[in-house]
């Protein structure tokens, strides 16, 4: 199994926290794992983008040209990432910040409405949660167990009570593309 994944969006929609709790979790799990952030000089509002492999065997390379999948947070980042997923790839869009529609015929596309489900659970921050628990339940690679668990070691602190609401968020997102 291999999954070259790109997760892309402005700067403070936590695409990159996206990343990071992917790697974490295939790596608790016994995968290979690379984890390569790219962003501007910007803290929030500039573009932001990782890159994160997820392997059953060794990875050469934290770098790849066509992704096998696509989170795709804002309408920039469909429109620069989407012609590079490989044929038979699969496209996240958060449908409440993208209103293009995946072109290619040959991907699977899921939209998710992160802002609206995040505004449920009690607030707009936890919308890359609920991206996160969307990619999860439809591509299966990682356990929803072990992501719950990086969740709760990512706030701790003074920051443990956002995990009920991460937590949440997270479950929710499952729930929608399920």
């Amino acid at each position: 199994m291999l999954k070259q994944i790109i997760i892309s969006g402005f700067g403070g929609q936590g695409g990159l926290a996206i990343g990071k709790n992917l790697a974490e979790a295939g790596m608790d799990e016994g995968l290979y794992v690379t984890w390569a952030p790219s962003y501007g000089p910007e803290m929030r509002g500039g573009t932001a983008n990782c890159s994160v492999v997820l392997s059953t065997r060794p990875v050469g390379s934290p770098v790849f040209a066509h992704p096998t999948e696509l989170i795709a947070l804002n309408e920039p980042s469909l429109e620069k990432f989407e012609a590079d997923v490989q044929s038979g790839g699969t496209v996240f869009v958060n449908s409440d910040v993208v209103t293009d529609r995946v072109r290619r015929p040959d991907l699977a596309a899921y939209y998710v409405p992160c802002t609206k489900i995040a505004e449920e659970v009690g607030n707009p921050k936890v919308g890359n949660m609920v991206m996160l628990g969307a990619y999860v339940a439809r591509t299966g690679i990682l356990k929803p167990e072990t992501i719950e668990t990086m969740i709760v070691q990512m706030f701790s602190g003074p920051k443990a009570k956002f995990v009920p609401l991460n937590l949440e968020a997270f479950r929710q997102g499952m729930a929608c593309v399920g």
